[in-house]
């Protein structure tokens, strides 16, 4: 696949950085640019390590639209406060309205799960009038409960609503992950419920067995079990017109050449989410 051009099937795909996290941001840069890939997701460190000024210049030179920039949020984690100004900071500086935030796990030697998620919703309401003046929208992500202990408290997208709910709509949003909220029973009445709280929308499988680390068990679109199309109407349905990030953090993925990488992440997203 070539060509500079953004192709009409690939209007909504955004490539999330981290799906080929070994390949360096001028390259995945110009490899979108030559697929006609119209949108990147970024992630703080690798734009940190190239220089958050230079990345700015080099998305914006190239055309491509940062559809989101993770992350924010470890709330129940000393020192959140100044590390998450430094993130709006950035999504500004990056021309991104959405800061993903993962909340954070329980504090060390805690065993109060409401009492994070209290701390959660507290720090999501110092930051909101911070993230609305600079024109960015606080996008709470909920994890697979897996994730409880030590990632993030807010484990389905009824918990980010709930949270959500209590701010506007374009200051606090909601992130829909089809890895992390597959399996809930109630997940597509939760996203008729964010209608205008969805502040991105992220694709990735669940394969079987999950490999050492679930962390890192994602699979392209098409690799496991998830309905993406299913999910891509229930988003549409509910009013969201915005890009389709495909994001995996998977080891075998991430040994291959950035450029195979990408063009499977694009061909999971034609065959299996539109």
């Amino acid at each position: 696949m070539t060509g500079g051009t953004a192709r009409a099937d690939l209007a909504r795909f955004s490539f999330n950085q981290a799906t080929a996290k070994h390949w360096p941001l001028a390259d995945v840069v110009a490899g979108c640019v030559e697929a006609g890939v119209p949108g990147i997701g970024l992630w703080r460190e690798p734009v940190q390590e190239y220089g958050l000024a230079q990345a700015a210049k080099l998305v914006r030179d190239a055309g491509l639209t940062v559809t989101s920039l993770c992350r924010g949020g470890f709330f129940t984690s000393p020192g959140w406060r100044e590390e998450n100004r430094r993130a709006i900071e950035e999504a500004a500086t990056l021309g991104t309205t959405e800061l993903v935030l993962v909340s954070g796990g329980l504090p060390e030697g805690s065993r109060d799960i409401d009492g994070a998620r209290r701390m959660v919703a507290d720090a999501i309401a110092d930051l909101a009038p911070e993230a609305a003046a600079a024109g960015v929208r606080l996008a709470i992500e909920p994890l697979h409960p897996m994730f409880c202990s030590d990632r993030c408290v807010v484990a389905t997208l009824g918990q980010a609503l709930d949270v959500a709910e209590r701010f506007d709509p374009g200051t606090v949003g909601v992130v829909v992950d089809t890895y992390h909220v597959w399996w809930d029973d109630t997940v597509h009445q939760q996203i008729a419920r964010a209608r205008d709280r969805i502040a991105a929308f992220q694709v990735a499988d669940w394969i079987t067995p999950l490999p050492e680390g679930v962390l890192l068990g994602r699979g392209l679109p098409g690799d496991g079990c998830v309905d993406m199309r299913r999910f891509r109407q229930s988003v549409d349905a509910a009013g969201y017109t915005g890009p389709i990030e495909v994001e995996v953090f998977n080891a075998e993925v991430w040994a291959r050449p950035g450029r195979v990488v990408l063009d499977a992440a694009v061909a999971g997203y034609l065959r299996h989410v539109v």
